[in-house]
């Protein structure tokens, strides 16, 4: 896959710190990569290495104690989080391994929101659209229990993309299914992704779906051990 030389996503002397009632706490510290529009990164290494931490900061779902995150041209240290709410509205989608769908709305309605948010009179026929490209044309008005741990997941997925995003963020999104399943949904993933064109960043313990990306960062007890993939 040809990538754009824009660049989506870029990071330097990133870190979080925390303080609790005893210590002064260390989750990441100095995170430097870029990221072409069009690639996908995984993020990898063990519990605790700081893996969705990371995710949450160059999301714009948390605030860097020192470094810059530049998101598509947006450095977001100069956002406040209204805007920062702004532009994930604009250009990001999210699938997590929890699924995040709202129970009490049914399959088409959770695929629906996020359009409905940016104000866009074509959702129901969007969420339609993109229910049928997952294979949920036949469970439009199911709600979240009445599906599967991968229904929920396509769900989700339909969800994430129906917006057009210019870049994905999928934190453990095979982390709660079987094996079989979690393969299915990985292959939807990079299927949805490739013909998207989206930037995919992606968080995950598996090594095999960490190698299905064009770049890897792997991280150690919030220290960037390696960057590497295409020209890396």
């Amino acid at each position: 896959m040809t990538h754009s030389s824009e660049i989506m996503l870029s990071v330097s002397g990133l870190g979080k710190t925390v303080l609790t009632a005893v210590e002064k706490l260390d989750l990441l510290h100095d995170i430097e990569f870029s990221l072409p529009a069009g690639a996908s990164l995984a993020i990898v290494g063990s519990s605790g290495s700081g893996k969705s931490t990371l995710l949450a900061l160059l999301a714009g779902l948390d605030d860097a104690s020192r470094g810059q995150i530049m998101l598509a041209g947006k450095d977001l240290s100069r956002l406040n989080e209204d805007q920062r709410a702004e532009l994930r509205g604009q250009i990001s989608g999210f699938v997590f391994q929890s699924f995040q769908l709202l129970p009490e709305l049914t399959a088409l309605e959770n695929t629906m929101l996020p359009l409905e948010l940016a104000g866009r009179k074509d959702a129901s026929a969007q969420a339609k659209i993109w229910l049928e490209r997952v294979g949920l044309s036949h469970r439009l008005a199911h709600t979240p229990r009445q599906l599967s741990g991968g229904e929920q997941q396509r769900v989700a997925l339909a969800r994430a993309f129906a917006a057009n995003p210019k870049i994905l963020f999928a934190d453990e999104p095979t982390g709660s299914l079987d094996a079989a399943t979690g393969e299915a949904i990985a292959d939807l993933l990079f299927q949805l992704n490739t013909e998207s064109n989206a930037t995919l960043v992606l968080v995950t313990h598996d090594e095999k779906l960490a190698a299905r990306c064009s770049w890897r960062l792997r991280l150690s007890a919030g220290t960037q051990v390696e960057f590497s993939g295409e020209a890396a």
